[in-house]
């Protein structure tokens, strides 16, 4: 039997810290959605603005019923750890912990989104390098099957459509804290090479056309209160809609972690990720001025000039 590996939780305040311990070690966890081969030993936990005393204390308590010990210290969360998810929801803290978790040499899973600028997802970047540490950041929608399979339908896709929810953040920018779910999707389909982005403002959200190299383009849609996951991707012969099975999201992104955690590739590469974090910024600024935004997937936002479709 291949021993399991220990992983330390750095976060106590996000829903992936109970779902994935729930898939790890819950015992009335269901069959198929268990990943084996991973056991949470120490969860941190410290004060948050996006959750309250009295909701930590109550994921407390169930976390120490599955066998995590939760302390306020972060030594002893990582003591004889043998890889770390980062599950702190505010992102303006995830270059603080990654930079304390880096200096252990274990495998880290930073939850999403990267960081709450790209200047703070390249310091990370340029972090894990200097401490050659491996690691990877995702959410959940971006392995989904169906998507998957709708990618492997429409491989080079010239127009794609996807939408998603838009929480609310209650720290920092919501479209870089939850718009991240439908950005990645958008990204698996499209690959990198995002432009430009112009941004619509509608009464339960936004509109976001993004634009590619060779004349391609994507619409995304970031909606308040409407928590499904989808979208189409087009060619010139036929057109792909797929629904994500939200079901198993929790589970599918879990599974790639403990592939990762066990000595697999690195699923999805960095500069994919700071190009997330570039259409991000891209996003908000765009919502914020009206202007249609330029961007580059490795130094971030340029310069903005105003869209010519802005009068429509």
């Amino acid at each position: 039997m291949t021993e399991e590996i220990k992983v330390a939780l750095i976060g106590l305040d996000r829903s992936y810290t109970v779902e994935f311990v729930r898939r790890m070690q819950a015992s009335d966890r269901p069959c198929d959605q268990r990943i084996e081969g991973l056991r949470a030993t120490a969860c941190l936990r410290f004060p948050t603005p996006f959750y309250d005393e009295k909701g930590l204390a109550t994921r407390q308590k169930l976390l120490e019923n599955w066998g995590v010990r939760i302390t306020t210290r972060f030594e002893d969360a990582v003591a004889g750890c043998g890889a770390v998810m980062i599950e702190i929801n505010d992102p303006a803290r995830h270059l603080e912990y990654f930079t304390r978790c880096a200096a252990l040499g274990q495998r880290i899973f930073l939850d999403k989104p990267l960081a709450d600028t790209p200047a703070g997802g390249r310091a990370i970047r340029q972090l894990a390098r200097e401490r050659n540490t491996e690691f990877f950041s995702a959410s959940r929608p971006r392995f989904v099957p169906r998507l998957a399979a709708a990618c492997a339908a429409v491989p080079t896709p010239v127009f794609a459509a996807m939408y998603g929810p838009l929480g609310q953040a209650l720290a920092g920018s919501s479209i870089v804290w939850y718009g991240v779910h439908t950005f990645e999707m958008l990204q698996l389909a499209m690959g990198r090479g995002a432009e430009s982005i112009w941004v619509r403002k509608h009464a339960t959200g936004l509109a976001a056309v993004v634009g590619y190299n060779n004349n391609r383009h994507a619409v995304v849609e970031l909606n308040r209160d409407a928590w499904q996951y989808g979208g189409c991707l087009h060619d010139r012969q036929k057109a792909v809609p797929f629904a994500a099975e939200t079901g198993r999201m929790y589970t599918d992104l879990l599974g790639r972690v403990a592939e990762f955690f066990k000595g697999g590739p690195c699923p999805v590469p960095p500069e994919n990720t700071l190009e997330i974090m570039a259409t991000l910024d891209a996003t908000q600024h765009s919502f914020d001025s009206g202007a249609e935004e330029r961007l580059d997937g490795q130094t971030g936002r340029c310069s903005r000039f105003r869209s010519k479709m802005r009068g429509h």
